[in-house]
């Protein structure tokens, strides 16, 4: 009997393991905030921040913004042509990128380029014993680690968004006004009329999320590395960091779907 109740008791368990952990999340997300402007010294680890998630990706949100905006164009041209309505593409390109592509595609491409790299960095600190030594120095770990990455992250993703539909958009008129010949004046007549302020609005609502669900989830588990049971030391680390990118990227895609039906 025991043995046919076996997955039932193997399923609660990973129920309440992951109830757990969204628990222990959303605990360390609040406690991260909370900590944000509890005193002016938080501003320079800020600004290093702002450096290395947004100034160091921006060129590489440049050059998957452009290439995603060709790629649209040039979909959405042989698409639109078979309905006659080629000079809708300005529209197709532009919403496309404002509501769903921009925010996403930033978030996720953040998330490997800047998450990463948070998860490595912290996960090094805690099983090198730095984090124990700054709590030992009566250093709040969260305030000092967390707290200017969130705030940063926060800053960084809605502009990094901003960036990339724009680049998007000229994307998109490289392929559908150079070299397909839509007509450039139809083209930027459909983005104006078409795009309004709550399609940027809930632009700029997602990336703002998507910014404080990733660098949550990638602090996180670098912050508690050395708890994970299935490796230790450096394996850890290694660990930990897949883990944040693959959870932050299913996370941005849930999220994604949970505020497009809230903001449309």
């Amino acid at each position: 009997m025991a043995n046919f109740f076996a997955p039932v008791v193997a399923l609660g368990q990973r129920g309440i393991s992951a109830a757990v952990a969204v628990g222990d999340t959303t605990v360390f997300m609040l406690s991260g905030l909370a900590h944000m402007f509890s005193g002016v010294r938080i501003f320079p680890r800020t600004l290093r921040q702002l450096y290395v998630i947004g100034y160091k990706s921006f060129f590489v949100i440049l050059l998957i913004g452009v290439f995603c905006g060709m790629v649209l164009g040039l979909q959405g041209y042989y698409t639109l042509v078979k309905f006659g309505s080629v000079g809708l593409l300005g529209s197709a390109v532009s919403l496309s990128l404002v509501r769903e592509l921009g925010p996403v595609l930033t978030a996720i491409m953040l998330t490997g380029r800047a998450g990463s790299s948070m998860a490595a960095e912290i996960g090094v600190m805690r099983i090198t014993d730095q984090i124990d030594a700054l709590e030992v120095m009566d250093i709040n770990p969260v305030a000092y680690l967390v707290s200017p990455r969130l705030l940063a992250a926060m800053i960084s993703f809605p502009l990094l968004t901003a960036v990339f539909d724009v680049i998007g958009i000229i994307g998109g008129y490289l392929t559908g006004v150079l070299m397909l010949n839509i007509n450039e004046g139809a083209y930027f007549y459909r983005i104006s009329s078409s795009v309004t302020m709550p399609d940027l609005t809930g632009g700029f609502v997602k990336s703002f999320v998507f910014g404080l669900l990733v660098t949550t989830v990638c602090c996180r588990q670098g912050y508690t590395a050395h708890r994970r049971g299935d490796s230790v030391g450096p394996e850890a680390v290694g660990n930990a960091t897949t883990s944040a990118v693959v959870i932050s990227c299913v996370l941005i895609l849930a999220a994604d779907y949970v505020l497009t039906s809230f903001l449309l």
